[in-house]
């Protein structure tokens, strides 16, 4: 959530920004503004109130004193009547302030001066593409083939099950799931994330205090009867390990990682770009997320990106970097990179991580605080990234990698998957 002071004091550098990512209502800054000087007018009037209320009750307690009854009677009068005043202006600063929330939330993160202009996927800025393509043999199909070829994800079964979009990994699918995760949270430990398990269920306070409500309400599961949403993606409850808490500037920066399955109802996804593994209901992915002091977000930001090319790096894929334009951003990120790989059998870049900076958004939602030299308390920066999600690392690893004779298991994954190739 945008600071409401920032957003008086720079009210045309944030409709500027704002217009960048393609927000339409910007009018919402001005009836903020208007709404926060009516606010601070009434803070004003029931403060002058409250003032009196006091230097009544004195006077009250000095004429008692004096024995003048009758004069005191009088001061009681006028400070009931102060009191019901202020009881009406507290009840009108209540519904202003409720009404300026209500608005608040309405705007998404202001998006960095790196950010490009742009409507589209199509206006995204290509950072950097590495990587060999993939050169494969003359009858190479796509993995939705292989995976039946080679009974590694059973879809009719998870229909069966639950519906579609929630496959079932079985046997050697199974594994090689379970080796990708083992091999990506090892490479965030070692690289200094304290890795968590966090529940896959979280409350409300925890889906609004990263952005997910009210922006993503029809992308996630929920559960009436406890008021519980199903995790997105681990970022959710990780972050809001920290929430309503004062860190001491000593600890920062904080770097936590988490495997979880992740829930999207993906409401409106069709065609093509949802066959086999390239989007599903239920996923599995490793998320790395920081909290950090916020004049290093950007240098965290860059180390972020540096980790996931690496990771993808070793995995042998072909890969792109892409910074994406103001109109394909999400609600509460500030910057985002993201990365593709390279499907050598559909000959598509199929999207495997975004790394996002939040800035002060998530943390004023959350009140996540820290205390500089100086004692006052200010707000920290998070950071996300997944690192990586499975299914379409899955997706480009089976068909990068096919051969007439079996699917090749990248050198790093061997040991975790306990084999060189699936035959």
């Amino acid at each position: 959530m945008l600071q409401l002071a920032f957003i008086r004091q720079n009210r045309d550098l944030v409709v500027e920004r704002l217009g960048v990512k393609n927000f339409k209502e910007t009018n919402l800054v001005d009836e903020i503004i208007a709404l926060d000087e009516q606010r601070r007018k009434t803070q004003q009037e029931n403060d002058e109130i409250s003032s009196r209320i006091n230097m009544a009750s004195k006077e009250i307690g000095m004429l008692m004193g004096k024995g003048e009854k009758d004069a005191a009677e009088q001061k009681k009068t006028e400070v009931t009547a102060y009191k019901e005043s202020s009881k009406q202006l507290t009840d009108k600063l209540n519904t202003i302030e409720q009404q300026l929330n209500d608005l608040l939330v309405r705007l998404p993160n202001l998006p960095s001066a790196l950010v490009p202009k742009g409507l589209t996927p199509e206006d995204n800025l290509i950072i950097k593409v590495s990587g060999d393509e993939p050169v494969l043999h003359a009858n190479a199909v796509p993995h939705w083939d292989l995976i039946k070829q080679y009974d590694l994800v059973n879809f009719e079964l998870g229909v069966k099950l639950t519906g579609s979009g929630f496959p079932v990994y079985k046997g050697k699918g199974a594994k090689l799931q379970r080796a990708m995760a083992q091999y990506f949270l090892e490479l965030n430990t070692n690289a200094g994330y304290t890795e968590y398990l966090p529940p896959y269920m979280v409350n409300e306070a925890s889906a609004f205090g990263t952005g997910q409500l009210p922006d993503k309400e029809g992308q996630m599961y929920y559960m009436p009867e406890d008021k519980f949403y199903m995790i997105p993606t681990s970022e959710v409850p990780v972050t809001n390990i920290y929430r309503d808490e004062i860190i001491k500037e000593i600890d920062l920066p904080i770097k936590m990682t988490a495997y979880t399955p992740c829930f999207r109802r993906e409401a409106g996804s069709f065609g093509a770009d949802v066959r086999g593994l390239n989007r599903v209901h239920q996923f599995d992915k490793v998320e790395i997320v920081q909290i950090v002091h916020p004049d290093k977000s950007y240098e965290a930001l860059d180390a972020m990106v540096a980790h996931v090319e690496k990771l993808i790096q070793s995995l042998g894929l072909k890969y792109r970097i892409l910074r994406l334009c103001g109109g394909d951003m999400g609600f509460a990120s500030a910057i985002t990179y993201d990365f593709e790989v390279w499907s050598g059998a559909q000959k598509k870049w199929l999207e495997c991580s975004s790394v996002s900076n939040f800035e002060t958004y998530q943390s004023n939602r959350m009140k996540i605080r820290f205390k500089d030299e100086k004692g006052k308390s200010q707000l920290v920066h998070t950071l996300n990234g997944s690192s990586l999600a499975l299914p379409r690392i899955m997706a480009s690893l089976l068909e990068n990698n096919q051969t007439e004779n079996g699917i090749i298991i990248p050198f790093v994954l061997q040991p975790y998957f306990g084999a060189v190739s699936i035959n």
